[in-house]
């Protein structure tokens, strides 16, 4: 799949900033478990995810990561690129999940492409104000719903992932999605495996009861 195909508003380009923006965009393929950005201080660019599995995530003042959102294919993420974001003042991470294959578009070069073009300003800032929006939506989470409901909830969307009732995530993988300890997680999938909802066993958990997971879920779904 190339540039002309994932990026969102390629056909409201001119030939000239197309070509621009074909010259200055770099394909990168990246193994799992690559840090792509590391905090407000990193600025390699946006990153427009071709294949694979991206994950941006805070860290906690106690050394917990929380993720924030994940980047499938054709998704961008614009916090990678800080430097022209003048207006955040938290820390994003930004690691593979999977083998990904992205495209990076230097941060100045799309710069220069929001001021030339008003759908590129459009996009921008109607993604800005999604992925706040996302942020919000997570200390909402975290601060007044049960960690059972968001536990269920994250089981549910990794299995939407996966396209299968067998997980294979490990407990501190949940927990650092969740902003949690590995002791908690493991706690509470003890307690779903007592209600049948799910069982746990050699390095996967599988989901016994979607039905039930969706009611306890409710709460913490989108």
């Amino acid at each position: 799949m190339n540039l002309r195909d994932l990026f969102p508003v390629w056909r409201e380009l001119t030939p000239i900033q197309q070509k621009e923006l074909e010259a200055a965009a770099v394909l990168r393929h990246v193994s799992k478990g690559t840090r792509l950005h590391s905090g407000e201080g990193d600025c390699v660019g946006l990153l427009l995810v071709a294949g694979g599995l991206l994950r941006a995530f805070i860290v906690t003042e106690e050394g917990r990561e929380l993720t924030v959102y994940r980047l499938f294919e054709r998704d961008m993420c614009l916090f990678s690129a800080s430097c022209l974001l003048h207006s955040v003042q938290f820390d994003l991470y930004v690691e593979a999940e999977e083998d990904t294959v992205l495209f990076v578009i230097p941060p100045q070069s799309y710069q220069k492409l929001m001021t030339s073009s008003l759908p590129v300003s459009n996009y921008t800032n109607e993604l800005m104000a999604s992925r706040f929006s996302e942020v919000m939506w997570l200390l909402d989470q975290v601060l007044s719903k049960s960690f059972d409901a968001r536990l269920a909830a994250f089981l549910l969307e990794e299995s939407d992932v996966e396209q299968a009732d067998t997980l294979r995530v490990t407990h501190d993988q949940i927990a650092r999605h969740l902003g949690s300890a590995r002791e908690v997680v493991t706690r509470m999938l003890r307690h779903f495996q007592a209600e049948g909802l799910t069982e746990s066993g050699r390095g996967a958990i599988v989901l016994r009861d979607r039905k039930g997971l969706e009611r306890l879920a409710e709460p913490a779904r989108r």
